[in-house]
């Protein structure tokens, strides 16, 4: 087949909570297909449950690649877009950094974190109430108040970024992730400099946070130099606050688009939340890409040979990814319901296997103090405007909206 023939990403979806009705045909009759990724490059695409939840499991795959200067390309941002780490150490390596990262998500942690949270949340509220009141027309923006600002806020104290530095981050962050190609790249060598400078001034004045953490490693491991440390650092910058951002976003358009849902919410907040985070993760998917693998060896998965050294994208709800495979039909009774209710508990939203999301008690712990401050402080929250007038981040890894309006 060649690169004309193939069914080319991302596919046209009718709104950000429905997928292409694409998905399930190849669920159904092509769980492995070959595609085009965005960035011109042949691809395997896993759209099914089963294969995914496998791919994610298996070994022989990685994010590294045997030649990296032949490797496909998912897209022209400088994150989630091609090969990274070494081909010969990476098991290696990822063994390094679960362990050089698990201390940053220990309960004594968590537990500091979640109280942090809490007042974050309930100042940004607070600020959002207030311009609600002085609106003309009563409608704020639940992006800008507080799906964007409170990750932001979160992952700069979990790295150890000063507050003042948080606007600077963020910028870094979203150059990073759009599809901009040199200025992307651009952007990623900043954010390096950028680190290499944090790191020199916690070696100095180390702290209790990530970045202190990793100096303290460096010291101990000549290894392990600053070219890892950044990549930690890119990894842990998206996962916990570019996909909480969006979370956040798409978890209120689901609510508020099934107002039973919201409204169980509100007569229950603490008893509720936690059923709503899962249903949010597995069904939510705000990019149109996938988690991105190679494969380190020829494997027969799915009636498929996929070769070595092949990308495969993985449809899974994980930093960038339209989650076909957690609205897979023979797993999830009745698939495209938003039911937090529902039997079936076993998602991967947050992958699975030995690169299940480290930072996943980060994720809930912000998730549930948002949505249970929202349904115990607005319990009339609704859209202020239809799905089909939110306006769509098309050009970004991650996806999601640039604002959503609401009122109550």
């Amino acid at each position: 087949m060649t690169l004309a023939d193939r069914p080319a990403l991302p596919f046209a979806r009718p709104n950000l909570l429905d997928l292409a009705p694409l998905y399930e045909v190849l669920r159904r009759e092509a769980p492995i297909t070959p595609v085009t990724t965005p960035a011109g490059d042949p691809a395997w695409l896993a759209t099914r449950y089963a294969e995914v939840r496998e791919l994610l499991g298996d070994k022989r795959f990685g994010r590294s690649h045997p030649e990296p200067e032949r490797a496909s390309r998912i897209s022209t941002a400088a994150v989630q877009d091609g090969p990274t780490g070494d081909y010969a150490s990476e098991a290696t390596d990822h063994a390094r950094m679960r362990r050089l990262l698990t201390p940053a998500f220990s309960a004594k942690r968590m537990r500091r974190l979640s109280e942090h949270v809490q007042e974050l949340v309930d100042t940004y509220v607070d600020a959002m109430v207030a311009d609600h009141d002085r609106a003309p027309d009563g409608v704020v923006d639940l992006h800008a108040h507080l799906a964007f600002p409170l990750p932001v806020a979160v992952i700069c104290q979990l790295l150890g970024v000063p507050e003042t530095d948080g606007e600077h981050f963020r910028a870094l962050s979203d150059r990073m992730a759009t599809f901009s190609g040199e200025d992307a790249q651009v952007a990623r060598e900043e954010f390096g400099r950028y680190m290499a400078g944090l790191a020199a001034a916690k070696r100095a004045e180390p702290g209790e946070d990530v970045i202190s953490d990793l100096v303290r490693a460096q010291a101990e491991d000549e290894s392990f130099g600053y070219p890892e440390m950044v990549r930690l650092c890119v990894g842990l910058l998206f996962a916990g606050h570019e996909t909480t951002v969006n979370r956040i976003g798409l978890g209120t358009l689901f609510l508020l688009s099934n107002p039973e849902q919201w409204q169980a919410l509100v007569a229950d907040p603490e008893g509720r939340v936690d059923a709503v985070i899962e249903e949010i993760m597995r069904l939510g998917a705000p990019g149109d890409l996938g988690l991105l693998r190679y494969a380190h060896s020829d494997v027969e998965i799915g009636g498929v040979r996929i070769e070595r050294g092949d990308a495969v994208i993985l449809s899974v709800n994980s930093v960038n990814s339209v989650n076909s495979a957690n609205r897979d039909a023979d797993v999830f009774a009745d698939a495209e319901a938003f039911d937090p209710d529902r039997a079936e508990r076993g998602h991967v939203g947050f992958g699975h296997g030995p690169h299940f999301c480290i930072g996943a008690s980060l994720a809930r712990t912000e998730l549930r103090a948002v949505f249970a401050t929202l349904a115990r402080r607005l319990p009339d929250l609704r859209p202020a405007v239809g799905l089909d007038e939110l306006d769509v981040r098309t050009d970004h890894i991650t996806g999601g909206v640039r604002s959503l309006p609401v009122r109550w």
